[in-house]
This record gives structure tokens, sequence and C-alpha cells, in this order.
């Protein structure tokens, strides 16, 4: 392990990467249930969509460990799976073959543009306030997901959003399962003020079994319409694997005949920018975050992990689901400590014996992964402190970049925002040369900017 992971050089130790891995598929594991749920309004086989996302996740993440010894954690992302689901299947009529034959050439084309420099010299360009925004934004989207996923923020008629009320008829499945999630914030928080090592993955297995025991009194009582299930487990393990030739090579039966060449450009197009800008921003915030990124603001390794990212898109649809990607979760294995391909190489592994436990895996509940996003909201929040505020380009559109990415619901769309406000702002204000804006940063303007008008 030392010899292939540099576990000293990097100043960890084997149980600490381990426990940051098992932390990491913890915060992840909710994929396994959520994907097969959206992407089976496709008409697609639950079962299949299961085992493919676990499968997807345990090659993309293999890749990232061996690959480019990173932390970083993969699976099909959100977000891309509701748009292959909803706008490409469901509102314009295609096939879920061909939405999945976008992924796959989605994947071809990263895999390219990684072996060319391409997705690193992005990466590189994006100046090193706008790195330390993403971080913190990034942080308040996992926070902001985690307070959903806890129901203690809702949805609400007058004000888009608002607190969970703890009355009503829902109290005793939303409203208990919401008191829980505060509980385990409270048990993560002293657990960590403490220096408990794991206290993070021990955070989200005690409150875990805090809602079994309250299920088991009757206090907690599960309410599927109002999405809160059953916390304890059905089973422990599953050897049906039958269904998976449902979608295993099903894109290459797509009937390419039935789609215009335009509309499947756009499709894949879509795919590829919101997969490209969603991964190097999880890269900068987490490898921010983790103290990874170089005194010139650059990742070591990047071309790997860019590959490892762009190869399991491609196998991904090959086994039958979305866009896999590097996920915002792996900055909860990062908060426990982890440093290497070691973490990711246990979160894989655990990916992999999902597929046969899973009716163990899916019966952890939401409530319980949500302190672990909170609390690692909370770490992510740190990197604000790299941001100059006295220097109104920079803090502006630092500013931008922060607040979008939670309210827009989207990693990438915060990246546009930052890059679009801080070329401009400079360039009018007359600083573009001492800001030394690279040619790449005007191109990436004008892209986000086109994309906003056609796409």
């Amino acid at each position: 392990m030392e010899k292939l992971f540099k576990l000293k050089e990097n100043n960890t130790t084997l149980r600490t990467e381990i426990v940051a891995g098992v932390t990491t598929f913890m915060t992840m594991a909710y994929i396994l249930a959520v994907n097969p749920n959206i992407l089976s309004e496709t008409g697609m086989d639950k079962n299949a969509i299961l085992i493919a996302t676990a499968l997807a996740s345990f090659v993309g993440t293999l890749l990232m460990a061996l690959l480019a010894n990173y932390p970083f954690a993969l699976a099909p992302g959100m977000g891309l799976n509701a748009y292959f689901a909803y706008t490409v299947v469901i509102g314009m009529g295609y096939s879920w073959q061909i939405a999945l034959l976008a992924v796959f050439v989605e994947g071809i084309i990263f895999i390219i543009l990684s072996l060319t420099n391409v997705r690193e010299a992005i990466f590189n360009a994006i100046p090193s306030t706008l790195k330390s925004a993403v971080s913190v934004g990034i942080g308040l989207f996992i926070a902001f997901i985690g307070l959903q996923d806890a129901k203690l923020i809702v949805n609400s008629d007058s004000t888009l959003l608002t607190y969970q009320t703890f009355k009503g008829e829902t109290f005793h499945s939303v409203g208990v399962g919401a008191i829980l999630a505060l509980v385990g914030v409270l048990i993560t928080a002293i657990l960590l003020v403490k220096r408990v090592k794991g206290g993070i993955l021990i955070g989200i297995l005690a409150t875990w079994v805090l809602g079994i025991l309250c299920e088991l009194a009757g206090i907690y009582v599960p309410s599927p319409d109002a999405g809160m299930y059953s916390v304890i487990p059905s089973g422990i393990v599953s050897l049906d694997f039958s269904s998976f030739s449902k979608t295993f090579g099903a894109v290459f039966t797509a009937d390419f005949g039935a789609v215009k060449i335009g509309d499947f450009i756009v499709i894949m197009f879509s795919f590829l920018f919101v997969d490209m800008f969603d991964t190097i921003g999880t890269l900068i915030g987490v490898s921010s975050k983790a103290d990874m990124l170089d005194k010139d603001g650059k990742l070591p390794r990047i071309k790997p992990a860019l590959l490892s990212d762009a190869i399991a898109t491609s196998v991904g649809a090959v086994f039958g689901t979305s866009t896999t990607t590097t996920y915002v979760e792996s900055a909860s294995g990062v908060t426990e400590g982890g440093r290497t391909g070691l973490t990711a190489l246990t979160t894989a592994v655990l990916f992999l014996l999902s597929i046969v436990f899973s009716p163990l895996f899916l019966s952890i509940p939401s409530f319980a992964i949500a302190p672990a996003l909170i609390i690692v909201g909370f770490y992510m929040m740190g990197s604000v402190a790299k941001i100059d505020f006295e220097d109104m380009t920079d803090a502006i559109p630092a500013f931008l970049c922060i607040i979008t990415m939670p309210l827009a619901y989207s990693i990438s769309e915060g990246i546009a925002i930052g890059v679009i406000s801080w070329t401009l702002i400079n360039l009018i204000t007359g600083k573009a040369k001492e800001k030394k804006i690279s040619v790449l940063m005007y191109i990436l303007t004008v892209v986000f900017i086109l994309k906003y008008i056609f796409l």
C-alpha cells in the first residue's frame, strides 16, 4: 500500500485512508437508490440501473485510485441523470438507448480532450480567486443538499423555500427525520471538536441507529408518500443479477436513424458541457480543501484524474447509466483525512460490494447522511478566507460564483457566472493587463455567454 499510494509522502495512514473511503461511500450511497428511481422513468429496468450505477461507480473510482492516486470518488451525476430522463427521453421523446449513446459519445470526446490537455488547460486558466470561490460555493451547495435531504428546508408556495415546522400529520415521518438529522449534526460536531477519528462516519452510523430505534419504538413511522422509508434493512444480501442484461450493451442497439443529427449534437453537447465544468469544479473545490493545489493553483496529476472521469462516462453508458462524474461528496472523505488513492480504492470496493449487499446499503436514510453533508459544507467554507475582499474585481465575481451554485443548484452554472463576471469586470475596468487575463479565459467567457443564448 505504501509503495502504491505513497501514504507517508502524503502524511496519512492506512487507517485514515480506509475510514475516509468508507465515509465517502456512506455519503454517496444514496445514488444507488436515487439514480434507479430517476432513470426508470424512461422505461429502463430499475434493478438493472442499480447494478449499472454500482459498477460504473466502481470502475470510475478504481481508475481514479490507480491512475491518479487521488481520494476522489465517481458515480452517475445528479442533475445529469434528471436531464437524461426528463429532458432527453420524456421531454424530447427519444429512446433511452439514444440518450445512452449521447453519453457514450460524450465520454469518447472527453477521453480525446483529456489526452490533448484541453481540460487541463481550462482547469489551470481559472484564476486562484475563483478556485477558492468554487470551493466555498460547493460547500454551500453540499450543505444545501444536506438540509433538503433532512427535510429541514422544504418547498414553500409563498417564499420558495422555508424551514420544517415539526407540526401536522407528517411529524412522525418527516418531522422526526428532521429532528434526527439535527441530532446527527450535534453528534458529529461534538465528535469533531473532540478530534475523534472517523467522526463524520460515526455520526452517520449513530444517526442511522437512532432512526432504527425510533422506528422500532413507533416514534418514526415510514411514509413513502412523503419520501420517508423504513430505515430497518429488509435483508442483507441479494444475488439476483439477471436484470443487468437489460441495459448492458444497450447503447449499441440505439436506432440512430430515429434522431436528427442536429438534435443529437445538442443533446451530446449539453451532457458534455455540464459534465466538464461539474468535474472541473469538483476537482477544484475538493483539492483546494485538501491543500493539493501547488503554488500556481495547479493540480498535479490532473490529466489521469480527468482521464479516469472520461473513461468512466463511456463505460457507464455501456453498463446502462447516465454520465458518471467526480462527486462533490468526495469532500467528506477528504475532511476525514483522505489524501491518496487508497481512499478512492476503499470507496470503489464498497460500491462493488453494494451490488451484493444492496438491501443493507439502500436502507441508510437520507436524514442520516444529511449531517455529514452539512458538516462538510462547513469545512469547505474555510476557503473564503483566501479571497481578497478588498479587491472588488476579484471579490464580486467570487461572490457571484459562490451564491450561484446553491441557488441555481449547479456547480457548472456557478463557474460560468464566475468566469463571465471576472473577465468582463476586469476587462471593462481596465485591469486586464494587471490580472493577466489569458486567451483561454476570454474564450471560456464567450463560450459561456453563447451557452446562455443558444442552450
